[in-house]
């Protein structure tokens, strides 16, 4: 067996981010940026209020409560020409363009209209409830960094400033296969031997949860010709191709035979558990991960090893996973066996912030109801004693 760092390292030596395109705004959310943005104009671009109410020369406040005269009204959306001059006052919308010759605004609610007039109550300092043109975003300056992960705020300033294009890493497209005779998909009676395809779904589901394109590429049956078949496909398809089944050290070895003839791939004993066997190498360029076939070490596999890889195709800088710190509320000793397990554990806040974690049901690599159950996965390392009120490191989900 090797460290779960080391099978990290050999992942991580032969993964490379994807090169940036132009992507419109509309579908970048959550990719990464691969060049800086610079804004060429200035946010806000015009002088404009903060508030509902009446733009003013603010001398003529300073012996509130004044009359002034009311001169007109401008809008949002208005070219705001009406000028004030002194002595006079013009009613104004939140967001409307400052009139020529006012340097502040009165909120309405410091104002009362009386027959042509407004009695402003209050003095007021010039900029009063005044937006300046560039107070956000100024012309020239960068507004974000190449390697941003582009939230719904990126997106917002991006068309504030009249960008509706980024270079960004894709959206990495993962094809996904299951293998193995035993399977079947679909509501049909089973026959003795016979599984249903669970981890394809899941595989999908996860692929999707981490903001990638899932593929599918359905099951592959024990035959060697339809296995090369649906990796070739895979790797011609999309970026990556995720495949269950078939890297145990007791599996049947069509899928290795195969992999070896049509890639370069390694075959790795992990000490950890559940996902102990791994398999990760290149077809025709494109990355495969071998998962196992079990529910559970194949979504841990997932976690620990292929999303992080998947992460950094995307761009991102921080592959993860995260380490979490956290209190166990009930046992989660166990004895020496050489590996760190990946406990399944719910995971909830207590009184104090703090994350309070305890098992969520079968610790089996079959047991995937408990595993949906889980919001986390507690790492134990080898030999760990841990009882209620110990810390301990989490993974969320």
């Amino acid at each position: 067996m090797i460290p779960l760092s080391e099978a990290r390292d050999r992942v991580m030596s032969r993964i490379e981010p994807l090169a940036g395109r132009s992507v419109p705004i509309g579908a970048a959310l959550g990719l990464v940026l691969t060049e800086a943005v610079t804004s060429t104009e200035p946010v806000p671009a015009f002088a404009n209020t903060a508030m509902d109410g009446f733009a003013v020369q603010a001398a003529d406040t300073a012996e509130a409560p004044v009359a002034l005269e009311l001169v007109g009204t401008v809008a949002a959306g208005d070219p705001g020409e009406v000028e004030v001059g002194p002595g006079q006052a013009v009613r104004i919308m939140t967001g409307a363009p400052m009139p020529p010759g006012a340097d502040a605004v009165v909120m309405v609610e410091r104002t009362r209209a009386v027959e042509g007039r407004v009695i402003v109550e209050i003095a007021v300092e010039p900029g009063n409830h005044v937006r300046q043109p560039g107070e956000d975003v100024e012309a020239g300056q960068k507004v974000f960094d190449a390697g941003a992960v582009l939230s719904p705020g990126h997106l917002g300033v991006l068309a504030s400033i009249g960008v509706y294009e980024v270079t960004a890493a894709p959206r990495p497209r993962v094809g996904v296969v299951s293998t193995g005779d035993e399977l079947v998909d679909g509501p049909v009676p089973l026959r003795r031997g016979q599984i249903r395809d669970s981890n394809r779904h899941t595989l999908l589901g996860l692929v999707e949860r981490a903001g990638f394109e899932g593929v599918d590429l359905g099951i592959a049956p024990d035959r060697e010709a339809d296995i090369e078949a649906v990796f070739t496909a895979g790797a011609d398809r999309g970026h990556a191709v995720l495949s269950s089944g078939g890297v145990s050290m007791g599996d049947y070895d069509y899928v290795k035979a195969v992999l070896d003839r049509i890639g370069a791939m390694d075959w790795m004993q992990i000490a950890i558990k559940p996902a102990k066997p791994f398999a990760f190498g290149l077809v025709e360029g494109t990355p495969v991960f071998g998962l196992p076939g079990n529910p559970v070490s194949s979504m841990v596999s997932f976690e620990l090893l292929a999303k992080p890889a998947l992460r950094v195709m995307a761009g991102h800088s921080d592959p993860g996973p995260d380490l979490v710190p956290a209190v166990s509320a009930a046992r989660l000793d166990r004895g020496s066996d050489g590996k760190t397990h990946y406990l399944k554990v719910t995971a909830r806040r207590d009184g104090q912030g703090r994350w309070r974690v305890a098992p969520s049901g079968g610790q089996g690599s079959h047991q995937l109801a408990a595993m949906a159950r889980a919001d986390a996965l507690a790492v134990v390392p080898d030999g760990a004693e841990i009882g209620p009120g110990d810390p301990v490191e989490i993974i969320l989900l």
